[in-house]
């Protein structure tokens, strides 16, 4: 941070070092400039981008058991975490197993990534139908970004809301939470003047006492 300098002084100084000056905050005045590598700085952002779109489009596999006799409340808890997975913008890979004498009902298997997709339905969409390899079925379902980023906004807007009840019941309690230390400070007050009046009395009658008895 050098302060306001001279565009023709700033590129000076750049030039001197060897390095590129670039604006960064245009819309300021004076704009802001930081004397830098650009080639460098353009390289590394392009891999920070890369890296963030890898993981953004990275596929997760949920498998729903060995066979087709898999809980139902298992069933859920691994379609809660294919929900979780979607929520983080991951496209997510259900696979459903057929043992022995199931390969001869695989409708059962259509039947049940039906059901996926309708517990899914508010986050995802399908990318990949339901096909069979082997004894396996699978089928890949993708974020649905509209309805990803509504439920994420509904989310915020509730934390928000949640937040604001919070510090207002706290702005409530306050005000009785001080008034019960004033009372408690009147109280003591009160209770110190009495004694400062009671040892005043003592001392008075003491006097008086004597008074007589000197008399």
């Amino acid at each position: 941070m050098v302060g306001v300098v001279e565009t023709d002084e700033a590129r000076r100084r750049a030039h001197e070092l060897g390095l590129d000056l670039v604006e960064v905050a245009p819309d300021v005045r004076p704009p802001v400039c930081r004397i830098m590598d650009f080639g460098k700085y353009k390289y590394e952002q392009s891999k920070k981008d890369r890296a963030n779109k890898t993981k953004a489009t990275e596929l997760k596999e949920i498998r729903l058991g060995r066979s087709m006799k898999i809980d139902p409340h298992d069933v859920e808890i691994r379609m809660k975490q294919a929900r979780k997975f979607l929520l983080e913008g991951h496209k997510v890979q259900i696979v459903q197993n057929f043992r022995g004498r199931e390969m001869a009902h695989r409708e059962r298997g259509s039947e049940r990534m039906q059901e996926v997709l309708k517990y899914l339905e508010d986050v995802a969409k399908i990318e990949l139908a339901p096909r069979m390899a082997g004894r396996r079925m699978s089928m890949v379902v993708s974020p649905d970004k509209a309805k990803v980023q509504k439920i994420l906004n509904e989310r915020k807007r509730a934390a928000k809301e949640a937040g604001k009840v919070e510090a207002e019941e706290a702005t409530k309690e306050a005000p009785a939470h001080d008034a019960e230390q004033e009372s408690t400070a009147d109280a003591a007050a009160k209770a110190a003047l009495a004694a400062v009046l009671d040892t005043e009395t003592e001392t008075t009658d003491d006097a008086g006492e004597s008074a007589e008895s000197d008399a």
